[in-house]
């Protein structure tokens, strides 16, 4: 790669059957890794990794949700650095395609959309709507002028910019797409433009004066015509060239096999195209920011997002990987030769952490403000942080009630409440679960939801219906609950922070559920990558160090959680297990990560993926017949 700052002719062009950089020919190969997935710490490793591999592009996407985590509030500091990822990038000697969004799917709650905009009724997303428009030329408004100055006409390493994502598939608003190019356009971006869209969205994901590129697992012959028919004599993309799958709740972890994969990327490659490895990292869903799929029943994804990519959710080689590096050496410039593959990143197993520690969910109330409401209030349209609303973790819903008796939730659940008479357990209501038995107590007594967003949809038609929490009205006995009380439990570090100023109880063998469970973990010298492993505790969250590591749940696949080492420090690191229902005594560690029993049959198109086909475009059935394998 050139240095930064030297002169530049032109940029990324398409206008022949193959790409050209600054008048010179260019094959991209690329891999999509994202930053907000990888600890900072490790971006460069990563980055190695993958230019060590014969990659000569990264991709990533841009979230909005956390970069405009509260209306009018930005943050591209610390992880969200994303000019120094791009810096980095260009450092190690990889161009950068961008993909800003606003929309990016990406298996991220709601697509990356920030939950605040769901606090107006109207809200339509992804479309002209004024509501959004307005919310997105604010956002770009910050986001596009960091760019502007590291794009390769300016020095810098992007060399191409993706407008929106997969719109073929949703296309609810003509005008949309033009929209969004003219705000990247009129905020200075210059470098080629690009869609993205797989094959059923592919005739109406387009617009004017933007290269159309293609998402995959399987390559058809008929892909390539309709590519060539498309867009004539102009350079292919796979942008998505799908290297794994992601998972959800209670299924087989997906895997596809590295023979079969590669297979398909050297027929892309023979074929002239050039492509995107999606995921070549996968990293991991962090805190609350996994998505959801929902083709009509509710399915929240996993924490680990390691997708059977070519680097494992920890950044250690696979069989994917040494196969696609065997290939992608030929194909590197002449007389250049791959980089040596970086070492891995040490794995320890620590010593168990005992749990010495425990705090009942109820006292930590006093660390939120509650707020009183005649009828239950949804997630979104709580008047807290400056208008914006709670986006993440679980909210409490309290009411006073004088009789037990049938409590039906209406299926205004979501996505899942634990149900409380006073402080007695008395069961789950989800998608499935609608109705409980409440009993008699002594007098009134105080009828308590502990709702849990579980991750919100992220790609399909239902995205405009993600509010969360309580969104109607629960009944008892047919009549509608009122005068509620709600706390919001978002978990943030803040709010971790603030549990150590009060008294946790030293006698765990009676805890009190939901609760927290504190223990400390000793690390001796440097401290290194590893797992953590709760075999006998029933669903939470864990926090080291204040760092949401994500959920677990004993229904898999996923059986570990990753710890990267440097959230770890030398000597005393606080552990702390937000547990729903059943505690264990120890939290363990391993240098294996656990994500379940492989999918029955690894090497088919996953059966989500042939739902969503067959959803969006009924029509294809019989092309999926024919080509897909599930």
């Amino acid at each position: 790669m050139e240095k930064s700052g030297m002169s530049r002719r032109c940029g990324l062009n398409a206008d022949s059957s193959q790409f050209t950089l600054d008048g010179k020919p260019i094959r991209i190969l690329g891999g999509s890794m994202h930053y907000f997935r990888v600890p900072r710490a490790y971006w460069n490793d990563r980055m190695l990794k993958m230019k060590a591999c014969g990659l000569n592009t990264i991709t990533t996407y841009v979230p909005w949700n956390l970069h405009e985590p509260e209306r009018g509030v930005f943050n591209f500091r610390g992880q969200l650095d994303l000019l120094t990822f791009i810096n980095e990038a260009a450092q190690v000697g990889l161009w950068v395609i961008l993909r800003p969004g606003p929309y990016i799917c990406a298996e991220w709650d709601l697509g990356g959309l920030p939950s605040w905009l769901l606090r107006d009724r109207n809200m339509t997303l992804r479309t002209t709507y004024a509501g959004f428009t307005e919310a997105v030329n604010s956002y770009f408004d910050e986001l596009v002028p960091r760019l502007v100055p590291v794009q390769f006409s300016r020095g810098g390493p992007i060399i191409a910019v993706q407008v929106e994502n997969e719109y073929g598939s949703y296309a609810k608003d003509d005008q949309y797409m033009s929209f969004i190019k003219n705000a990247l356009e009129s905020r200075g971006i210059c470098e080629l433009l690009l869609t993205s869209d797989n094959r059923e969205g592919f005739q109406s994901g387009g617009v004017n004066g933007a290269l159309r590129t293609i998402n995959f697992q399987k390559l058809t012959s008929g892909m390539i015509k309709h590519l060539d028919h498309l867009q004539p004599q102009r350079a292919k993309l796979v942008m998505e060239y799908w290297s794994g799958w992601f998972d959800v709740w209670g299924e087989d972890h997906h895997t596809f096999s590295a023979e079969d994969m590669v297979s398909v990327v050297r027929e892309v490659l023979k074929q002239g195209m050039s492509i995107n490895i999606y995921m070549f990292h996968g990293g991991t869903n962090f805190g609350f920011m996994n998505g959801a799929v929902d083709y009509g029943t509710y399915k929240p994804q996993i924490t680990s997002y390691d997708y059977d990519a070519p680097l494992s959710e920890a950044g250690d080689y696979t069989k994917k990987y040494h196969l696609l590096r065997s290939l992608f050496s030929s194909y590197q410039m002449s007389g250049e030769n791959l980089p040596e593959i970086p070492a891995l990143q040490p794995k320890k197993v620590y010593e168990a952490v005992a749990i010495n520690q425990h705090l009942p969910l109820w006292e930590t109330l006093q660390f939120t403000e509650p707020h009183q409401s005649e009828s239950p209030v949804n997630m979104e349209n709580l008047p807290i942080n400056d208008g914006s609303g709670q986006s993440y973790g679980y909210t409490l819903y309290e009411t006073t009630i004088a009789t037990g008796g049938t409590l039906n939730s209406r299926n205004n659940v979501r996505d899942r409440a634990l149900v409380y008479a006073d402080s007695l357990f008395i069961g789950v209501l989800d998608y499935k679960t609608q109705k409980l038995t409440v009993p008699n107590g002594k007098g009134d007594q105080k009828l308590r939801l502990l709702l849990e967003n579980c991750g919100r949809v992220n790609y399909g038609k239902a995205l405009n219906y993600q509010r969360k929490g309580l969104i109607g009205d629960i009944v008892l006995n047919n009549v509608p609950l009122k005068d509620f009380t709600h706390y919001t439990l978002d978990m943030k570090p803040a709010f971790i922070d603030r549990l150590g100023a009060v008294s946790w109880a030293l006698d765990t063998s009676k805890p009190t559920f939901p609760g927290f469970f504190r223990g400390s973990l000793w690390v001796e010298g440097c401290p290194a990558d590893t797992f953590v492993k709760l075999p006998d505790w029933s669903k939470g969250v864990v926090f080291v160090n204040g760092q949401n590591l994500g959920r677990y749940w004993p229904i898999g696949p996923q059986k570990t959680l990753y710890l990267p080492g440097p959230w770890l420090k030398s000597g005393t690191n606080q552990v702390i297990v937000f547990e729903e229902q059943k505690a264990g005594d120890e939290i363990h560690f391993t240098d294996l990560p656990n994500l379940g029993k492989n999918a029955d049959v690894p090497n088919k198109v996953p059966s989500v993926f042939l739902q969503q086909c067959v959803k969006l475009c009924t029509d294809c059935f019989k092309m999926l017949e024919q080509y897909c394998t599930c």
